[in-house]
């Protein structure tokens, strides 16, 4: 009897992890949400909209479309996005250039190209960043 318990108690666990590597890869990797909001994403950004906007549609779609009791925080919504472009970066030409303002680089390409532009046109040499958000604030919603 004491066998039979031992030989169970290796073959088990075993059984489960070989169970484990036939779940497919894509599976584990990029959920529906989050491809769904990297689509949305780098479509809006690639259609000349800023981070923000782009940013609260992409993650409107993911938190409503995550079934269970806790929704996604924005910080891994962020990450789930990052994911899924790098997983399969020709489904999202160009998005690469806009994954840092996920992470608190520069809120718009456009944006910060017009602020140096004008502030050269003042004469101002202070070319600081002019957005109006703290990095504290970025996911304050």
């Amino acid at each position: 009897m004491a066998l039979l318990r031992q030989r169970l108690a290796l073959l088990l666990p075993l059984a489960g992890l070989a169970g484990l590597s036939l779940v497919p890869l894509q599976a584990i990797a990029g959920t529906p949400e989050a491809i769904k909001g990297a689509k949305i994403y780098c479509y809006m950004r690639s259609s000349n909209n800023d981070h923000k906007v782009s940013w609260e549609a992409a993650y409107a779609l993911i938190k409503r479309q995550k079934s269970g009791m806790f929704k996604t925080s924005p910080e891994h919504a962020a990450v789930m996005i990052t994911e899924a472009v790098v997983e399969d970066p020709g489904s999202y030409p160009d998005c690469g250039q806009y994954l840092g303002d996920l992470f608190g680089g520069t809120t718009s390409s456009r944006k910060s190209l017009d602020s140096v532009l004008n502030s050269n046109n003042s004469g101002n040499s202070d070319t600081s960043d002019s957005s109006n958000w703290s990095e504290d604030e970025r996911y304050n919603y």
